[in-house]
């Protein structure tokens, strides 16, 4: 297996540095809790006596190559995004503890109190909106973990993320410029990658009002992502089929013999971000806010061949039938196999709210957010191309007019100093938009003949009250309930020979979430938590409306799909004395009627119910400052989660595997050496184990494409502030050089440098 080390080696490290330091007693510069002065405070209830974490913008700036705003929650206890590469805007999905990286829709990501998980679907290609947020300008990300709070529907079964941005106090201004670079090799492709970015923000308070700017652009080529393969089991024996050589021989994730013909999904993204935001103190404890985001990317995904013919030159297409022939066996190449597409996107994002903030008996907010897709467009040839800029016929995929809008009026009493209490109305609607053409020019065509559409909509009204009190000194509970009404409407489905889109029938549910905590500070170092909650995460619109037409009529779906049903809770144990932290909590979740693709036929899988998955597990986390010599600060943590698969009536074989990508182990440990005011040096280790890809464990190979490997990387940052306003930073990701999978590669070493301004 192409990693540093062995599994049970790297967890052996790590379990040796977290053991080691934790002999020392001295304070963390801690991530669970910050202190704000000033600023945007979270949107997440915070007096909840359960688990959160947070890091601080500066501290992202100090200790990790943050190149996204997704990498703020690189070391976070038992989090990983699955980012590819850099700029990965469609496959980046937050994984949690009981939750994958192909379940996007059992977290929640917000910006400043504004929704950016993309609930139209759940999967890989329904990612958080990271783009929406660029890493210069993070104040603070903070992490719930677990649906312990009233206030969030359910998808926020794993966790809930909120990124708190940056609202000045003065003026001021940032400029900052990176260069990124990758070697990378794997099967034929021996290449360099990379790209630059830069970004630019000023703000600045003046009276009662407060405005900031923040643009960026980031230009990245990331390594290729998609290798196209033929099984070796298909080819037929024959003399047929245009004669080529070149492919690479493989084994498959289940260890099935294949060849690797070439690589496509080479992305070049070119991403541009603005972003305003003004506030206006109506009065000392009333501000209205108002923020407009524009997203827009450029994406071109080439595809190169492996093969060549006889005299040398590449092969896109077979012969006249579409044939090539390897070692004497036959096979069909696709058009498919070796496509190219074209991304164009334009997203807008639109936040408004009005918060009273006076800390006394009442305090109120008004809150409404639009996320709209009003630039869509990806484009594919259906005939060989042998290039990005070569004409030919092809489809054109158009999502403009999906997204999705909140509203929700939030209120805080205060009946005495040992009770807040929060309440709320919330009103959360989704629009998916579908429609696909072709057209004789793939690359400049602007509408054509429908080859199909999808869409459907999706409506959570939800009412919710959760009571906080301190019953003692020592004591504190929570006790929450919240009411969700789900409809599912505007359902349809059509192809190219349907002479109208066909309906899908309407859907509505009601559900009831109870939440409960309970907090015992038994002394001034050590406190006990406890947390349980309900979760019910409703079908999205992708899930729901699918389906194929055969005779005019909808098939291979289920009518029936429920929503997913979860019972979650902690246990949690915590000392904190002057320098040090530690953390030890046991979790627990119960999901029924879990949303999983499985076989519905021999032929076709579809979104189905699970029947039952349970998970149990430990996490811990450990953090110190100034750990044996001043200026060291360490933060690690360990997670062990057993999640398997209890019952299944749709996939008897899933029963008593394990959760598909939902790893035993799983470690983080990031130091951080402050010499003198100048000097900032961290060194990162990130640990998975091993994880499986399908319900029924049947990819046992996992260091190969469409495999989910374990791995074990490395990561090395150098920061130097030259002056006051002046600071550069250089830093390798991957220094130990990992090839490792989750279904596409990651990147491989990569080293970054930066400069930055700040005034």
């Amino acid at each position: 297996m192409n990693t540093f080390m062995s599994s049970a080696p790297a967890l052996g490290i790590l379990l040796a540095c977290t053991a080691s330091v934790a002999q020392a007693t001295h304070t963390p510069d801690r991530l669970p809790v910050v202190t704000v002065n000033g600023g945007r405070p979270s949107s997440l209830p915070t007096q909840i006596p359960t688990t959160i974490e947070s890091i601080s913008g500066a501290q992202v700036e100090q200790r990790i190559n943050a190149t996204d705003s997704e990498d703020a929650l690189k070391y976070f206890p038992s989090l990983n995004v699955r980012k590819r590469y850099i700029g990965d805007y469609d496959h980046a999905v937050l994984a949690s503890r009981a939750s994958g990286t192909g379940n996007s829709a059992r977290s929640l990501v917000y910006a400043d109190g504004i929704l950016l998980s993309n609930l139209l679907g759940n999967g890989a290609t329904f990612t958080p909106r990271w783009g929406m947020v660029s890493p210069e300008e993070i104040e603070r990300v903070d992490v719930l973990y677990g649906p312990f709070s009233a206030a969030y529907p359910g998808n926020s079964a794993g966790a809930v993320v909120d990124f708190q941005t940056r609202m000045p106090t003065r003026l001021e201004a940032h400029v900052k410029l990176s260069a990124f670079s990758q070697r990378y090799r794997q099967y034929a492709t021996d290449d360099r990658y990379g790209g630059g970015q830069g970004s630019a923000s000023v703000g600045k308070r003046q009276g009662a009002w407060s405005w900031w700017v923040d643009v960026s652009r980031l230009d990245s080529r990331g390594q290729p992502i998609v290798f196209a393969n033929k099984l070796v089991s298909t080819g037929v024996n024959s003399a047929a089929g245009l004669p080529v050589s070149g492919a690479v021989a493989d084994r498959n994730s289940a260890n099935k013999d294949w060849l690797i013909i070439g690589t496509t999904g080479q992305s070049h993204t070119v991403q541009d971000h603005a972003k305003i935001k003004l506030a206006y103190d109506v009065s000392p404890v009333l501000r209205a806010s108002y923020t407009l985001g524009w997203w827009g990317n450029d994406a071109h995904r080439a595809a190169e061949t492996y093969l060549r013919d006889a005299s040398g030159a590449p092969v896109y297409r077979g012969d006249a039938n579409g044939f090539i022939n390897m070692g004497g066996k036959r096979y069909e190449l696709k058009p498919s196999d070796l496509a190219p597409t074209i991304g164009k996107l334009e997203h807008l994002m639109h936040g408004f709210s009005l918060k009273q903030h006076s800390k006394g008996v009442w305090d109120w907010e008004v809150a409404a957010s639009r996320y709209d897709y009003a630039k869509d467009l990806v484009r594919t040839p259906t005939v060989p191309v042998a290039g990005i800029g070569q004409a030919g016929r092809g489809n054109v995929t158009d999502m403009e007019g999906s997204g999705w809008t909140t509203l929700a009026l939030k209120g805080i009493w205060r009946p005495s100093p040992a009770h807040i209490v929060d309440m709320g109305a919330q009103s959360e609607s989704a629009a998916l938009r579908t429609r696909v053409f072709s057209a004789s020019d793939w690359i400049n065509a602007g509408d054509g003949a429908t080859v199909s559409t999808f869409n459907g909509n999706t409506r959570l009204q939800s009412l919710y009250a959760q009571d906080t009190w301190r019953f003692a000194p020592a004591w504190k509970t929570t006790l929450g309930m919240r009411m969700e009404r789900w409809r599912a409407y505007g359902g349809e489905v059509s192809n190219a020979a349907s002479v109208a889109p066909l309906p899908f029938g309407e859907r509505s549910e009601t559900s009831w979430s109870p939440k409960a905590a309970l907090a015992w500070q038994a002394s001034d170092e050590w406190a006990l938590k406890a947390s349980s909650g309900r979760a019910v995460r409703n079908p999205t619109a992708a899930e729901l409306f699918q389906g194929s037409i055969v005779d005019q009529q909808i098939v291979n779906r289920d009518p029936k799909l429920r929503a997913e049903r979860s019972w979650t809770g902690e246990l949690t144990a915590e000392r904190m004395s002057g320098d040090t932290s530690l953390r030890a909590t046991l979790f627990h979740e119960t999901t029924r009627d879990a949303l999983y693709s499985q076989p519905l036929t021999g032929l076709v899988n579809t979104v189905q119910n699970v029947d039952k998955i349970r998970t149990n597990g430990l996490e811990m986390a450990w953090q110190g400052d100034d750990v044996l010599v001043h200026g060291l600060t360490i933060n690690s943590s360990l997670t062990y989660a057993d999640s398997a698969i209890v019952r299944n009536r749709g996939f008897a074989a899933s029963v008593g595997k394990r959760q598909p990508r939902v790893p035993q182990w799983r470690a983080n440990l990031l130091t951080t050496y402050h010499l003198g005011q100048d000097w900032v040096g961290s060194v990162g280790v990130r640990y998975s184990g091993r994880q499986y890809g399908t319900l029924d464990n049947t990819d046992p190979n996992g260091a190969t494409y469409m495999g989910v490997s374990d791995y074990l990387v490395a990561d090395l940052r150098l920061r130097y502030r030259i002056d006051k306003q002046w600071s550069a930073a250089l830093g390798i990701d991957n220094v130990n050089n990992a090839r490792y999978w989750a279904f596409h590669p990651y990147t491989q070493r990569t080293a970054v440098a930066e400069l930055r301004f700040d005034l």
